[in-house]
Parts: C-alpha cells; structure tokens; sequence
C-alpha cells in the first residue's frame, strides 16, 4: 500500500484534531471582521481559495472579507489586517520570502505542519499540524486538515463531516470513472477550489488529463472536450440543468448529496487507482519534489 492510500485514509482522525486544535488556537487564526489574506502555492493556494470563499461567506459575526492570493503574486498595494499562510513544508520558496517581506508589517500567522523549519521563525502565529505532515510528496491529509481548522474555526460542526468521511474512504469509486480518459471537476463558492484541488491530484498522482473549472463556466468552452470518455464530477450542488447537459455529450455525471470536503477523498482515491492502473508510483510524481525550494 503507497503511503498516499494511508494518509488518504487517515483524514477523519485528522480532522477530529484539527477540530480541537482551532479551539486552542483560536486566538492566532482570523478574528471577525478583520480584512485577511490567505497564501500558498499549489494545493496550498487551492485550500485558500475554499478558505476565502467560506470566510467571506459567513460575514463580519464570525468572518469578513478574505482574498485567496498565490505566495508568488502577492499585491503590494492591498493592505490586510492579518495574513494567513498555508505550508505543509514550512520551506517553500514563495512563502518564505513572502513572510519575510511582510514582516513587521502585518500580522501573519502560518498553518504547517513542521515547527522546526524556517516559516515558524518568520510568522508571528503558528498553528502546527504535525499529526498531518505526509510521507507522499502528494499532498491530502494536511491540506483538508488545514481547511478544517478553519470551518472549526467559523463554528462549523465537523463531527457529521468526519462521519460521512469514514464511509467515503472505504466505499466504491464511481462507476466507470477508473476507465475514463478526461476529468473536468467542477464547484460553486467554496467548492471551486476543492475542484482546483481535485484536478491536481489527478495530474500529479497519475498524470491524467484533468481540469477543473466554476461549475457555471463550464458551458463558455470547456463542455468542447467532453465525450462517452469523459467523467465530469460536480462537487457541492450543481446549477440546474448542468447535468443534463453533460449526459447529452456521451459523458458520465458525478455527484453527491455530501459535504465537498468529504467527496473530495473520493477524488484523491480516484488519483490513487487511475496511478495504480497505469503502473505509476502515486507517492512520487514525476518531476514533483515534497517542497519547491528555489536558488535565489
């Protein structure tokens, strides 16, 4: 079993952590009505952006008004209360050099999931998920822990959540959908970026031909693509008449009642066994490393 399969597997337990561990660090996460910013890179920046939406969603009694930026086009010229950096590493390039520049600036806090690494020493406020750090340079547990840190955080129940995520990762992927050939993940608000999210973690674990997209831009071109070899999988609800728009193209719809974050781990297993049917080691894709460190 690829260490992937395990970390995948092992989200429920993380997530009932992190739960009690953003009602210990509530002081150092975003407070109500601050104007925040939340970076990283890759899936780092994928979980900002559902972060951003769900914080921005909830308003000024328990959220406010939250960008999702990329470490590396982080604006001079926006001013925010605090920023809050995602880096399971703790030595990504961009986000080290991010919290240098901000320092003394603006209050920053950091998730990670290693004490002992150089964004500890440049944040202000750390949040250190070690329970969730990753033997597999592709990265799930931490990310979805460090998303539900925050919904705990906004005063979201993760208790149904994690039960529903006991069933998910042990249930049957959808049907048809380790034969197909092109994925296209689709989300609305907060679920955009789990779709983003999703879509890497095919291209990354098994080189597949996926994308992903705001469920409502998917007709203006992306729909082009879609045929009988085609899984098109929706997370959160779906905008009306979208399905029957895709099962007119030959492709295969897929959906769910469930939490986003939970139908998320049906789309990393999927990762692992479209890897698995190519012959491909999941834990180490192919020109990836567990941290981009660059020469500066």
């Amino acid at each position: 079993m690829s260490h992937v399969e395990v970390e995948i597997a092992s989200q429920p337990d993380c997530w009932r952590k992190a739960a009690e561990l953003a009602a210990t660090h509530a002081a150092v996460l975003p407070r109500p009505g601050e104007r925040v910013a939340v970076t990283g890179c890759g899936t780092s920046l994928f979980m900002s952006q559902a972060i951003a939406a769900l914080r921005e969603r909830h308003g000024g009694e328990l959220g406010g008004e939250t960008d999702a930026v990329a470490a590396s086009e982080f604006p001079d010229t926006r001013r925010y209360d605090r920023v809050l950096a995602l880096t399971r590493s703790g030595t990504t390039t961009e986000v080290v050099d991010l919290l240098k520049r901000l320092r003394g600036t603006v209050p920053t806090t950091v998730i990670t999931a290693d004490a002992e690494t150089p964004v500890a020493d440049l944040a202000d406020e750390s949040v250190v998920l070690d329970f969730a750090d990753e033997q597999s340079v592709v990265q799930t547990r931490f990310a979805t822990s460090a998303l539900a840190v925050l919904r705990a955080h906004l005063g979201q129940d993760l208790e149904p959540l994690i039960a529903a995520a006991e069933t998910v990762v042990h249930e049957p992927l959808p049907e048809g959908a380790v034969e197909a050939r092109q994925f296209t993940f689709l989300g609305r608000g907060w679920t955009v970026g789990l779709a983003n999210e999703a879509g890497l973690k095919l291209r990354e674990a098994s080189l597949s031909w996926a994308e992903s997209y705001p469920a409502m831009e998917y007709r203006h071109g992306p729909i082009s693509v879609t045929d009988e070899r085609s899984v098109v999988w929706m997370l959160g609800e779906a905008p009306e008449g979208l399905a029957d728009d895709v099962r007119r193209t030959g492709g295969r719809w897929v959906s769910s009642d469930r939490d986003a974050m939970v139908e998320l781990i049906r789309a990393q297993r999927l990762a692992v066994a479209l890897a698995e049917r190519s012959g491909i080691n999941p834990d180490e894709p192919r020109n990836l490393a567990y941290s981009v460190i660059l020469n500066t």
